[in-house]
């Protein structure tokens, strides 16, 4: 039982590395720790439940801000996001155990081969993580490292490439510091230093300036308690083409944030009463807009089977023109489980448990990645909030678009989910190679380049905007080229070397 306590203490404790604290260092202890902890399991039983315990710890820290969210579920008492929480961090330790499992089962005779052996399965496990039941891909282990020097190698082996380095370098620091024999410490060492060296030389700079297209980004700071109140919806708009206002009269994108129309932009019940409820919405939006504006703002279709009675609805993002036309649609297509959908529904209303997002309509899910040609602007790539997380996901592979915008509303996501939401959409710029566009409604809004750094931002809890010129993108980067296949191919040099070191040591 004291093994199983630690375990859940550096799980806790490793949280703390990820934003908003950004202890990166506690974070390669903690893993540390779980590798030394599995590796000295008296058996495969006993080391899947160190890794569980430490996924247990791990995850109901990190994912604190899900209890927030269900402050605004007005059926159900606040104290049920804890539950939440923890139900869903028992399910999401099971990753970690299977790391731990496999690293046990293939590498324990050699602490070497054990590290290789849990780095490789790590990679594996944290894509499934990504993947089964729709995915929860939040926090990954290598968005420890994005402010360090190695964090480019995500632009050859993606996040989950990344990930295993977090593994590898906890490993070093497991060998140094207890040893005895330090000599594997060495080859670890020469390992983190060949990924230093492929970051350096395989990840692409962004070309040299800007382009010619000038940005707003606009965040109104409208809270979640207010965004979706009728009441509201007029002075929330009013603030919206407050913070538009431009003097400058020249060609702007005019950037708002998911859902920032909360009324639909389109509506398929073809009622004439649905149709000028449209048509005014559609009104009060084409009134802030300047003569050579181009808005991207999210919004929402109501979608109607039979003409008459609504159905069911998309997320979307809409280009829309100053004379109101909408040039392009964009629906989100990797949804939200109970917030944007309601799984089991005849039985969870049943109990009193609706949507944590307003409204009683399920949002149907779009085709996916999909590069769209806006006038002025080129190709965009469209990412819509939760989209943001899932590496290799992001991209239309046939266009690759000029940028990604990713609005957001991370105004539910309490403190912690914000700056955690940002440093995975600054994972994504990296890989790809591409700059991004965020507007949230209370941030953290921002623009990215191309190698995820934080060229402009607009902190948490606050109103303003952000005027920039759009970043340039830099060449495809080996990830945006091959996508998951190459954490992969990475996964199984390491299971390689893993066995390699388990037969010479024999």
């Amino acid at each position: 039982m004291k093994a199983f306590a630690l375990s859940f203490i550096a799980g806790a404790a490793g949280a703390f590395g990820f934003a908003p604290v950004g202890w990166w260092p506690l974070s390669l202890l903690a893993f540390a720790a779980l590798l030394l902890l599995v590796e000295r399991a008296a058996s495969l039983r006993s080391a899947l439940a160190r890794g569980w315990w430490f996924g247990v710890g791990h995850f109901t820290v990190g994912l604190n801000w899900i209890a927030t969210a269900f402050t605004y579920q007005a059926a159900m008492p606040a104290w049920l996001g804890w539950v939440a929480v923890v139900l869903l961090s028992l399910y999401l330790a099971v990753y970690p155990a299977a790391a731990a499992g496999l690293a046990w089962r293939w590498g324990r005779q050699h602490p070497l081969a054990f590290t290789f052996a849990f780095a490789g399965a790590w990679i594996v496990t944290e894509w499934l993580r990504a993947t089964l039941f729709t995915g929860f891909a939040w926090n990954p282990a290598g968005v420890v490292l994005l402010n360090r020097s190695v964090a480019p190698f995500a632009a050859v082996a993606g996040t989950y490439g990344l990930s295993g380095i977090v593994i590898l370098f906890a490993g070093l620091i497991r060998i140094a510091a207890v040893g005895p024999d330090r000599r594997p410490a060495l080859v670890l060492a020469g390992a983190a230093l060949a990924a230093q060296l492929v970051a350096w030389v395989a990840a692409p700079e962004p070309r040299a300036g800007e382009s010619a297209v000038a940005v707003r980004i606009v965040q109104p700071n409208i809270g979640q308690e207010q965004k979706w109140s009728p009441e509201f919806a007029a002075r929330n708009l009013a603030r919206l083409g407050q913070l538009s206002q431009s003097g400058t009269g020249g060609p702007r994108l005019l950037i708002w944030p998911e859902a920032a129309v909360t009324e639909p932009l389109q509506d398929e019940r073809r009622l004439l009463g649905y149709q000028e409820e449209v048509a005014a919405t559609n009104a009060q939006v084409r009134s802030v807009l300047a003569p050579r504006d181009l808005l991207l703002t999210g919004g929402i279709t109501v979608r109607s089977s039979d003409g008459i009675r609504s159905s069911s609805a998309t997320n979307s993002v809409f280009a829309i023109d100053p004379a109101g036309r909408i040039l392009a649609r964009y629906d989100k297509a990797h949804l939200v489980p109970y917030g944007e959908y309601l799984p089991m529904r005849p039985i969870l209303s049943a109990v009193g448990l609706s949507r944590l997002a307003p409204g009683d309509l399920d949002f149907d899910p779009g085709p996916g990645p999909r590069t769209l040609d806006l006038p002025g602007v080129g190709p965009v790539g469209f990412q819509l909030c939760y989209e943001m997380i899932f590496s290799g996901e992001v991209v239309d592979r046939a266009r690759r678009p000029g940028f990604i915008f990713n609005p957001s509303n991370d105004a539910w996501f309490g403190a912690w989910g914000p700056p955690q939401h940002l440093a995975q959409a600054r994972l994504r710029a990296l890989e790809e190679g591409l700059p991004v566009i965020r507007a949230t409604p209370t941030g953290v809004s921002a623009v990215i380049d191309a190698r995820g750094r934080l060229l402009h931002s607009i902190p948490l809890g606050q109103a303003g905007v952000i005027d920039a010129r759009l970043p340039l993108p830099a060449p495809p980067t080996l990830f945006a080229r091959f996508g998951n296949p190459l954490p992969f191919a990475f996964a199984l040099l390491l299971a390689a070397a893993a066995i390699a070191v388990r037969r010479k040591a024999r």
